[in-house]
């Protein structure tokens, strides 16, 4: 599935990867199921396919431009760059709107969602007897894993990993937010806030030439969960993609109508009205390493209508349907 593309096709997939970092960092929005609507899912899955044996042959034995090619290097170069900057860049603009304007940012992620419902549906007219049955599955488990209550804090190592493993499905499945397992695993303050925060750190001393900072146990700490976590994402990435390649080819319509199901009941997590719970103790509200106070889930209500602020969160879920609605209408128009 190696594709040749000009520069503009490049920066365009860029700025997907750009929009599938910010959305996997969100807890309750897949990047899995940006890929889908920007159509470059099936090549992501094949990509993250071709990290198999061959593949580390190929680089073992030096041949790197062969192994570049093998592994759709320059697909996956400007997917995870973009997903990576984003992460420190875009995904900051982010989470400064949710902080200040979280209806706002709830309800056009809402009105997103919902588009993609009707764009992954449109063209699925397969709905027989099993297909429905998985599509039911599909949203069953959406929102049941919207009513969970979260674990606690775990730094062990291995469970570590296992969130890796877990905390990327976001990519990889359309509708699982990784984030949002993450929040229900205990740990994503913990990996995806203050070890982040720490390595930031540790680098901007290193550049600074400040070593000391390598000698401090709680910053190796923090930086052997972030390695952990990071590896165990790696594995999920393949082991995942390698699973859904399979399924994919040869249960593709039954492995759609989940999707489906599964974006379906992610509007429970992402349901614009709804106030924070934070994590307490004694009375104390707990703190992450910035200060802030840890979300321990979401108490969900229906709006009032007689409010202004919810006739300008309906406007943005509508401006939400119509973005993904555009894309639809652009994608058609180009082919």
């Amino acid at each position: 599935m190696q594709k040749e593309r000009t520069f503009v096709q490049k920066f365009h997939l860029f700025l997907k990867g750009l929009a599938m970092g910010a959305a996997n960092k969100v807890p309750g929005v897949s990047g899995g199921t940006v890929s889908f609507v920007f159509g470059f899912y099936e090549e992501l899955i094949y990509s993250f396919r071709k990290v198999n044996v061959t593949a580390f042959k190929l680089l073992i034995n030096g041949r790197f431009n062969s192994f570049f090619r093998y592994v759709n290097g320059a697909f996956l170069l400007l997917i995870m760059g973009g997903s990576i900057f984003s992460y420190f860049s875009i995904s900051l603009v982010l989470d400064y709107f949710l902080q200040n304007y979280e209806l706002y940012v709830w309800s056009w992620f809402f009105g997103m969602i919902i588009g993609s419902i009707y764009y992954i549906g449109k063209d699925f007219s397969e709905w027989n007897k099993i297909n429905i049955i998985s599509l039911t599955i599909g949203v069953l488990v959406g929102v049941g894993i919207s009513f969970l209550k979260p674990a606690g804090e775990n730094d062990n190592l291995w469970f570590v990993f296992i969130c890796g493993i877990i905390g990327v499905s976001g990519m990889t499945l359309p509708g699982l937010s990784g984030s949002f397992i993450l929040i229900l695993l205990g740990n994503y303050v913990l990996l995806l806030v203050d070890s982040v925060n720490e390595l930031l750190f540790v680098i901007t001393s290193l550049i600074a030439g400040n070593f000391d900072v390598l000698s401090d146990p709680e910053k190796i700490r923090y930086l052997k969960i972030i390695s952990v976590f990071t590896a165990g994402s790696a594995f999920g990435l393949v082991s995942i993609s390698h699973v859904l390649g399979y399924v994919l080819k040869r249960w593709n319509s039954i492995v759609t109508a989940v999707i489906i199901g599964f974006i379906t009941g992610s509007l429970g997590i992402v349901w614009p009205w709804k106030k924070a719970v934070y994590a307490s103790t004694n009375g104390n509200f707990i703190l992450d390493k910035s200060g802030n106070k840890i979300i321990k889930n979401y108490s969900r209500f229906i709006p009032d209508f007689s409010n202004s602020e919810t006739w300008f969160a309906i406007f943005y879920i509508t401006l939400g349907i119509a973005l993904i609605l555009i894309i639809d209408y652009y994608g058609r128009k180009k082919k």
